[in-house]
């Protein structure tokens, strides 16, 4: 992991962010507070106002930087989930990480959400995104970019069916039905840019 690529990650994975914020936003008024796509938005604007001084840093610290950007910038629920999911990631990953790294590193970032917001697979949120990708990067093997890719997508489609038990959705209850979950699409596009950025 160079510090040139380290840097288009970042960026990527904000610049996409930013270009479905208003689709963040819709998905998030049909069941939630509406305000998914702006505070996501917000989050990584200060993520890439200090681009230069984050990339600059090994993976490490920078995961970190990124993680309190967002919990410091991101308003609702997303902050502190999306926030201690990368800081978890920049406490476990080494400078230069290997797949096996990553994957490990993954799964206590996921076990970290699961803690801070009281929630598990199945409950339509991130996570159900999140374990999917984490299970499909266990698997390691020919074709896996294009198998994260398709898993993230069908993870946040399946979401839909799916009753809201934790989160502002969680009060619609049988009328969460039938909405993608935000936290969901968010997960999805940021693992998305990550692999397409990387080339893999």
């Amino acid at each position: 992991m160079d510090r040139a690529l380290q840097r288009r990650l970042i960026e990527a994975v904000a610049r996409t962010v930013i270009a479905h914020a208003d689709e963040l936003t819709a998905l998030d008024r049909q069941i939630g507070d509406g305000d998914h796509g702006l505070n996501m938005k917000r989050g990584f604007e200060a993520v890439l106002a200090q681009i230069d001084k984050i990339a600059g840093q090994p993976l490490p610290d920078a995961l970190r930087a990124v993680g309190m950007e967002l919990i410091m910038k991101v308003g609702g629920a997303s902050g502190p989930l999306y926030g201690t999911l990368f800081v978890t990631l920049g406490k476990e990953l080494p400078a230069a990480p290997t797949l096996a790294d990553l994957e490990r590193s993954f799964a206590k970032a996921i076990d970290a959400v699961k803690a801070r917001g009281k929630s598990d697979v199945g409950q339509k949120t991130m996570l159900d995104v999140l374990a999917p990708v984490q299970v499909a990067l266990s698997s390691s093997g020919e074709g896996l970019a294009a198998r994260i890719v398709s898993t993230a997508a069908a993870a946040a489609e399946a979401t839909i069916p799916m009753k809201a038990v934790r989160g502002r959705a969680s009060f619609l209850g049988e009328r969460s039905v039938g909405h993608m979950d935000p936290g969901a699409r968010s997960s999805a596009i940021m693992i998305t840019a990550i692999v397409n950025e990387s080339g893999a």
